[in-house]
């Protein structure tokens, strides 16, 4: 099958949805699918406001034609909902054909953290992006259920995975030189440093050891200068990342606006457990029980972050990596493939009601 990716988030950006599509297309490749990935290097582009290091494609709508047309996709799927979405949107629109989309990231959550835009509006404007689309792919059924709640249709249940053979099982906290001489227990966050992530609750939580921060973002040198007994890692290279992961001895999440959080299976996958909010990511994250039944396998819950701290704490390292080989590639894959439509199978008809007509796509 011919795929055709549209996405505005790709290398070099790094983020839990760039890692999501690369691992993607890898495993579609492997299974002898031939993929277009259509991204933001291949246009002009400009920095997003207020978020430095992603990049933004302008005016890509004629670019993005020519590729698509010549490569004469089977299926196409529109990842995001930035220009390249929106430009991707357009030209199936105006062409007749049937796609795909996801929702990887609540978005008008993040717009409301930065600038105070009302989160309904947001959402209407998401609505009218994902309207036309044949199947919209989401990671979490808590957030496919709220999006039902605000009038989204043809939603999928999606899944993401994890590289077990990137991020292996460690028994012990290993030592790391990023961590030299810190006291444990050593209780980490690793993301982009950023209005949504919620990184004020972890930083400011009462915690009898070390905090560590890895990654960047557009609040990291405010929070790095109030508080700067943590310790500030920066971005690594992933496998560096897997022996910062394998360090730890809790993971903690703070966010309440990620649809996943595809780092706290990496996490768990190097056997180090996770504390975070009941709230949609990891809820599905942690959403299988241990077997005793009065708790997640692999970490904790608890809408006090310090309480699910201390609990996380105690989770052995094999049960988190337990949980953490319920999430694969293959089978998000699979399932990714499963989802998708034919380009070429709808039209647009209009039905007609006494003084109106009604776009119906089928």
């Amino acid at each position: 099958m011919k795929i055709a990716l549209v996405t505005d988030a790709w290398a070099p950006q790094v983020n839990g949805v760039v890692t999501t599509l690369l691992e993607l297309v890898k495993e579609l490749t492997a299974a002898g699918h031939e993929v277009l990935v259509v991204e933001p290097g291949q246009f002009r582009t400009r920095p997003c406001p207020g978020y430095a290091g992603i990049d933004l494609a302008i005016r890509p709508g004629r670019q993005l034609a020519r590729q698509i047309d010549a490569f004469a996709p089977d299926a196409i799927h529109l990842a995001t909902e930035g220009p390249l979405g929106w430009a991707g949107r357009r030209y199936c629109l105006r062409r007749g054909l049937a796609f795909t989309t996801a929702f990887h990231t609540k978005f008008p959550e993040i717009v409301n953290a930065a600038v105070k835009l009302p989160v309904s509006w947001g959402y209407a404007l998401m609505r009218r992006f994902h309207g036309p689309s044949s199947g919209i792919m989401v990671p979490t059924r808590s957030v496919l259920g709220m999006l039902e709640q605000r009038r989204f249709h043809n939603l999928r249940a999606w899944t993401h995975g994890v590289d077990t053979r990137l991020f292996p099982f460690q028994r012990e906290p290993q030592a790391h030189e990023l961590l030299a001489g810190l006291p444990r227990p050593i209780a980490l966050f690793v993301g982009r440093v950023s209005y949504e992530k919620n990184i004020q609750a972890f930083l400011d939580m009462a915690f009898t050891g070390s905090k560590v921060v890895c990654g960047v973002g557009p609040v990291a040198t405010r929070l790095q200068q109030r508080h700067p007994h943590a310790r500030w890692i920066g971005l690594l290279p992933r496998a560096e990342l897997a022996r910062l992961y394998a360090a730890a001895d809790v993971f903690v999440f703070p966010s309440h606006a990620d649809t996943f959080g595809l780092v706290m299976v990496e996490a768990m996958a190097c056997g180090t457990p996770v504390a975070a909010f009941p709230v949609d990511g990891p809820l599905e994250v942690l959403g299988r029980l241990h077997p005793d039944g009065t708790r997640p396998l692999g970490g904790a819950l608890h809408d006090d972050l310090r309480t699910a701290c201390a609990a996380a704490l105690s989770v052995p390292r094999e049960e988190a990596r337990e949980r953490a080989m319920d999430f694969s590639w293959r089978v998000a894959s699979e399932m990714f493939e499963a989802f998708l439509v034919p380009a070429r199978r709808a039209r647009m008809v209009r039905e007609h009601a006494p003084g109106k007509g009604v776009a119906t796509w089928i």
